[in-house]
């Protein structure tokens, strides 16, 4: 390398910014300024050089002038995309015509005198400047150049601002903020936990919390009665574009408090941080409150998008012992006949019908039939051969449909009816432009079942977390008829997503241990998994319940994407691998060993049988 070819040395010191790149406007003309910041854009026309100066904060035009800056002029002309530089000179006003209306600093720009190249910059994989589809991969890959994309900025920024409202809010309310440990003890909360092996203790591990649930109700029983932290929270379970490992919730405890008091916080709060981050509407005030049958009844789901209609409707009086075999046996079992009513796609083809189809039998059912109501008064349906078309058409009417609309049947058990129209009753209000996208719609979830069936053992598991007491008039059901059983679980779900779930908790240490019974635990497994809470509670454990909220999936929403990696400084991927870092990856041999661990070569054969 000669000697003009290589890079001039970094001075140790260089000069520090006086303003940011997004800070300068009119009233700044005439100051001698230096800016710190990447380039954004270049644009050389010999003796003058234009450079869009970038920073977290905004953009300033800077020009470099070589018969005014010859020396900075040539340290620029060397500059390219994404380079960082520091740059000094006066601030002044735009040549008439030439404003920028689209910057905030758009009215000025700085005349350079000094340009230092503070670090140069390979090719970027991607283009940084424009606000493009990449894939992600690379963009994960390459996660801090992503990072530097506006709209990604802003993204994270919101997310920012909401943690810094969630904070002041509850500060200026008497709540303690306090930490609770990241390394604890397996308990059976749903989902799998992710383990950390013991060096100190072999054949040991420490489990990361799905959320710092026993700490919070340990923390009321010491008498800190109001109690808040951002906490991480790391669940093994499978991902999505709105689940993610690891997340960080809003974690809330109160003692001495019922549900109402938890309602009426967390409904102020969020109204507050709407009000102050989003221009986007509310679509109800007060939140409407909604119980979980309901829930299921009109919408198939319990976190129910209600930014449109389409709700689930019963058809079976009119459908049923009418001789068609799917829905008489589906009503003689117990089950249901219902149907989802679209609007204005009576003319939809049979490809198009089978694709609706598609979506219910995913969810779990055995098939849809469908009446049409056809623009020019005639009815086509698979149900014809057992319907005349008067009880067609009357079948249809009384499920709300009118002329051009295709009514959806599916009969089943209540959860696959639920759970099939429920995901085609989404689907619609998709395809259908129904939903109004500048919305947000709240709803509270209220009155869960304290129990619910669990599919594998066929026994009674937790219905939310077995932390929960049960509802004021289910105490004694809890020991006679547990499965009539109702609890004090309360969910606030927004646009369709879960975002933050809670309860008052069973606070008595007979009335948790007897949940854990309930749930199929031997004495010996309750003492062993809970007996830490259970002695607890019998040194004076006052009235307490609490709330969790995903302040990902909140940040999510108000800046209108739907992939919670985009509010996410360093995600991974949807196989939950960091293809920035390279995790998971292998340990050595000997950390191996430290641990007492042996990690078994899945390409190895079984042990061939006896």
């Amino acid at each position: 390398m000669t000697s003009a070819e290589r890079p001039a040395p970094l001075r140790a010191t260089w000069p520090q910014r006086t303003h940011t790149c997004g800070e300068l406007r009119l009233a700044h003309a005439g100051q001698a300024v230096t800016l710190n910041g990447w380039v954004h854009r270049r644009r050389d026309q010999g003796g003058l050089i234009f450079i869009d100066l970038r920073d977290r904060y905004g953009i300033t035009q800077i020009v470099i002038n070589r018969d005014e800056a010859p020396e900075a002029h040539e340290a620029a002309s060397r500059a390219r995309s994404e380079y960082v530089l520091s740059v000094s000179g006066a601030v002044r006003t735009r040549p008439d015509g030439t404003a920028n209306p689209d910057l905030a600093t758009g009215d000025v720009e700085l005349g350079v005198q000094a340009v230092t190249v503070l670090a140069e910059s390979k090719a970027p994989p991607f283009e940084i400047t424009a606000e493009t589809n990449v894939d992600e991969s690379v963009r994960l890959r390459h996660r801090y150049l992503d990072l530097r994309r506006r709209r990604l900025r802003e993204l994270i920024e919101l997310r920012h601002k909401v943690v810094r409202e969630m904070r002041e809010y509850l500060w200026a309310r008497d709540f303690l903020e306090l930490e609770t440990p990241t390394l604890v003890r397996s308990t059976p909360e749903g989902s799998r936990d992710f383990v950390v092996p013991s060096r100190l203790h072999p054949g040991n591990f420490y489990a990361l919390p799905q959320s710092p649930q026993q700490m919070k109700q340990l923390i009321m029983v010491a008498g800190l009665d109001r109690y808040f932290q951002l906490a991480r929270c790391y669940r093994d379970e499978d991902l999505r574009a709105d689940r993610v490992f690891e997340h960080t919730q809003l974690d809330i405890e109160m003692a001495f408090v019922e549900r109402e008091d938890l309602l009426e916080l967390i409904e102020s709060l969020y109204l507050h941080i709407v009000g102050k981050l989003s221009s986007q509407d509310l679509a109800e005030v007060p939140f409407p409150r909604i119980s979980h049958a309901e829930a299921i009844r009109r919408f198939g789901t319990d976190k129910p998008d209600v930014r449109f209609a389409l709700e689930l409707v019963d058809v079976a009086p009119d459908v049923s012992g009418r001789g068609f075999r799917a829905f008489d046996d589906a009503v003689a079992d117990g089950g249901q006949v219902k149907a989802v009513v679209a609007p204005g796609i009576a003319g939809y083809s049979r490809r198009e019908v089978s694709a609706l189809q598609d979506i219910v039998q995913e969810a779990g059912a055995a098939g849809m039939a469908t009446i049409a109501l056809n623009d020019n008064g005639s009815i086509r349906s698979p149900l014809a051969r057992f319907f005349g078309e008067d009880a067609l058409r009357e079948a249809a009417r009384n499920a709300g449909a009118n002329q051009g609309d295709l009514v959806c049947i599916v009969a089943g058990s209540a959860p696959v009816v639920a759970e099939a129209l429920g995901a085609l009753r989404l689907h619609l209000g998709r395809a259908l432009d129904l939903i109004e996208p500048n919305q947000l719609a709240f709803v509270w979830i209220i009155d869960f079942p304290l129990f619910e069936i669990d599919e594998e053992s066929g026994g009674f598991t937790f219905s939310h977390n077995p932390f929960c007491s049960p509802a004021d008039d289910s105490f004694e059901l809890l020991y006679t008829d547990p499965g009539r059983a109702l609890s004090k679980q309360y969910d606030l779900i927004c646009n369709g997503h879960e975002i933050g779930g809670g309860s008052i908790r069973a606070h008595r240490a007979k009335d948790l241990r007897r949940i854990y019974q309930v749930m199929g635990y031997s004495d010996a497994e309750i003492d062993d998994s809970i007996g830490h809470m259970l002695d607890a509670f019998t040194y004076g454990a006052p009235p307490h319940g609490g709330i969790a909220m995903g302040v990902d999936r909140l940040a999510m929403l108000l800046g209108g994407t739907e992939n919670l990696r985009d509010v996410t400084v360093f995600p991974k991927n949807q196989a939950g691998f960091d293809l920035m870092l390279g995790a998971p990856g292998p340990l050595a041999l000997e950390q191996l060993d430290e641990l007492h661990l042996m990690v078994r070569d899945e390409q190895e054969e079984s042990p061939a049988e006896e």
